[in-house]
C-alpha cells in the first residue's frame, strides 16, 4: 500500500461513488477498483461496502478515511518543511566566532537573519582563531567569524574576506602617551608590554612580535593572558601598555587607543565549509555579503579596510 492507494481511497470513500471519484482523480473507474481490492486484501477486511445502488463505508473503512486525512495532513507539512530546507528557509547550522571582533555586528546581523528566516535555528560557539579552523575542518562547525592561520587547513574551506583591523596601543588616560593621536612602535621599546596569549591567536600574536622586531626591538612581554577583557584590565591597572586591534574600542571605551605606526593589521574573515554549505548556510553568507557591501556590518565610524 502507498499514498497512491490512499489518495484513490479517499476520493471514492468522500464522493461514495466510484464514477465521480474517477473522474475526480481522471483515471478509469478499473484503476479505482483495483486499488480499493490491493487496500482490503492487505488489511484483511473490506472497507467498502458496494453494491449496483451504492457506496458505502465499513467500520474499518471509517477509522481509514480518518487516518488517511492525518497521514495527508502530515505529508502536506512534511513537504513544505522540505520545500523550506531546500530554500534555506527552514534548517539549522553551527556558527563560529571570536569575540570582541564581532561584537560590533553579530547581535545585530542575528536579529536580521532571525527575522528574515525564524524557522532556522542558528547554535553559536564561541572559540578562539585556532579552535574554529580546527572545528571547521572537522564539519563541527558550518561556517565561522574568525582570523587566518598559520596552520589552517585549506581543504573544503571557503573564505570572505570582512575587515583589516589596525594595531594600537592601549593606555589610560594618565598615561605619558595618552595624548598622541598616533605612535611609533619604537616608543614601545621600554614599555612593558599586554597582549594576547600565542595559544589563543597565533597570527595576531606573531604579528605584533614581528612588527617590534620591524622596529627594531625585542618586546618586553609582562603579562600574555587568554583574554582580550584581560589585557585591557592589565592595561587599566597600570601593568602594561596593551596591544589591540581596533574592534576593542567601544562607545563606552575608557582606555586611550592610540593607532600605531606604520600600519599593522590583522584579517576578519567570514569561513564556511564546502560540505557544511546547505541553503540555511547559503542564505547567512549572502545576508553578510550585503551588509558588507551596504556598510552595514560596522556601522557608523567604522570601514572595512579590505585592500
Amino acid at each position: 500500500m502507498d499514498l497512491r492507494h490512499l489518495r484513490y481511497f479517499q476520493a471514492v470513500a468522500e464522493e461514495l461513488s466510484y464514477s465521480r471519484a474517477a473522474e475526480r482523480l481522471r483515471i478509469a473507474q478499473p484503476a479505482l477498483s483495483r486499488a480499493v481490492q490491493e487496500i482490503e486484501a492487505e488489511l484483511g477486511g473490506p472497507v467498502l461496502d458496494r453494491n449496483r445502488r451504492k457506496v458505502s463505508l465499513t467500520p474499518a473503512g471509517l477509522v481509514l478515511l480518518r487516518e488517511t486525512a492525518i497521514v495527508f495532513e502530515r505529508w502536506e507539512e512534511a513537504m513544505r518543511r522540505v520545500r523550506r530546507t531546500a530554500a534555506g528557509e527552514e534548517g539549522e547550522f553551527r556558527l563560529g566566532y571570536i569575540g570582541p571582533p564581532t561584537q560590533p555586528f553579530l547581535g545585530r546581523l542575528l536579529a536580521e537573519y532571525r527575522q528574515r528566516y525564524p524557522r532556522v535555528a542558528v547554535h553559536l560557539e564561541e572559540r578562539t582563531p585556532e579552535r574554529v579552523w580546527e572545528m571547521l575542518a572537522k564539519g563541527r562547525l558550518s561556517a565561522a567569524f574568525t582570523r587566518p592561520v598559520s596552520a589552517a587547513p585549506a581543504s573544503g574551506l571557503r573564505t570572505l574576506g570582512l575587515r583589516q583591523e589596525r594595531f594600537g596601543a592601549v593606555v589610560p588616560p594618565s598615561h605619558p602617551l595618552a595624548t598622541r593621536k598616533t605612535m611609533s612602535w619604537k616608543l614601545l621599546a621600554r614599555e612593558p608590554l599586554v597582549i594576547l596569549a600565542r595559544r589563543e591567536g597565533v597570527g595576531s600574536h606573531d604579528g605584533i612580535l614581528a612588527a617590534c622586531r620591524e622596529a627594531g626591538f625585542a618586546p618586553r612581554l609582562a603579562y600574555t593572558p587568554s583574554l582580550i577583557g584581560t589585557v585591557l584590565s592589565y592595561v587599566e591597572a597600570g601593568a602594561g601598555v596593551g596591544i589591540v586591534p581596533d574592534s576593542v574600542v567601544t562607545p563606552d571605551f575608557k582606555l586611550r587607543f592610540i593607532p600605531l605606526q606604520p600600519v599593522v593589521t590583522v584579517p576578519l574573515v567570514l569561513v564556511w565549509q564546502e560540505r557544511e554549505d546547505t541553503p540555511a548556510v547559503q542564505r547567512f553568507r549572502e545576508l553578510v555579503a550585503q551588509w558588507q557591501k551596504s556598510g552595514q556590518l560596522w556601522g557608523k565610524g567604522r570601514t572595512s579596510n579590505i585592500q
